[in-house]
């Protein structure tokens, strides 16, 4: 089973298929489903496919870039264009607004939550890993990365996971920095969808294949993923459960 065993092979089951035609999705630590329909709504289901709870102002910054549904008490909607952070309870109601701009941060790919309720972000002008609270202050930032590691980065996901800070760039991989900014590990899993940690494991897809690592103990491994899943467009992993977004539909497995 995922993410203890991290293997996915052919004993999937089709539980649930959710129809309709979605931009993208997220899921939470307890199976909650988050979907962004193609009418810019976006809605909770729990783990029965029930709907919990609906926002309909996802438009107001423009295209939705991005969901960060690991703590479900605060779901974070991060609209690049506008470079707009909204926060969310955990149904779906508003608990704050971060304007970056008003912060003179200007470029922003990556952002996620923080452990400790706050936010880290990597602002591309400045080439910094910065952290800032719900307001938008901000409380942290490293040295220019140029600097520092003599190269420029695209990070295009960042998230905070057992006491440590992945940024992920799909061009040069994964770096892994202790809470100050320091740099703790740089594994090299590069060319990866859908990377993400799942329990004490990093995964990703690479040509219809899951890659696995376990910083730990430094080891890494590849398993095909079954035909039913080569179609889809966005694949996400959580213990016992595959989700498949694919065009008429998301569609939910059991694995065995």
């Amino acid at each position: 089973m995922l993410p203890g065993s991290a293997q996915v092979d052919s004993s999937l089951t089709l539980a649930k298929t959710i129809k309709g035609e979605f931009a993208s999705f997220a899921v939470d630590q307890f199976d909650n489903i988050y979907i962004l329909t193609a009418s810019n709504q976006l809605k909770k289901l729990d783990a029965k496919g029930d709907s919990v709870a609906l926002y309909n102002n996802v438009r107001n910054y423009g295209q939705l870039s991005f969901i960060d549904v690991s703590n479900p008490l605060r779901v974070l909607l991060y609209y690049k264009d506008f470079s707009t952070i909204v926060l969310l309870d955990r149904l779906l109601n508003v608990r704050s607004t971060i304007d970056l701009r008003q912060q003179n941060i200007f470029q922003v790919q990556a952002v996620g939550l923080s452990y400790d309720n706050k936010l880290w972000l990597y602002d591309e002008f400045e080439h910094k890993l910065k952290k800032i609270d719900e307001d938008g202050k901000l409380l942290f930032e490293t040295p220019d990365f140029r600097q520092l590691f003599n190269e420029a980065f695209s990070f295009t996901s960042i998230f905070d996971h057992e006491g440590f800070l992945y940024l992920y760039d799909i061009k040069k991989g994964a770096f892994v920095f202790d809470y100050y900014g320091a740099l703790k590990k740089r594994i090299a899993l590069t060319g990866l969808k859908n990377f993400k940690a799942a329990g004490k494991y990093l995964l990703g897809i690479r040509n219809d294949s899951l890659i696995r690592y376990q910083p730990d103990i430094f080891l890494s491994g590849e398993s095909a993923l079954p035909l039913t899943l080569h179609q889809a467009t966005s694949i996400s992993f959580t213990t016992g459960r595959v989700y498949a977004l694919k065009k008429d539909g998301l569609e939910i497995y059991l694995q065995k």
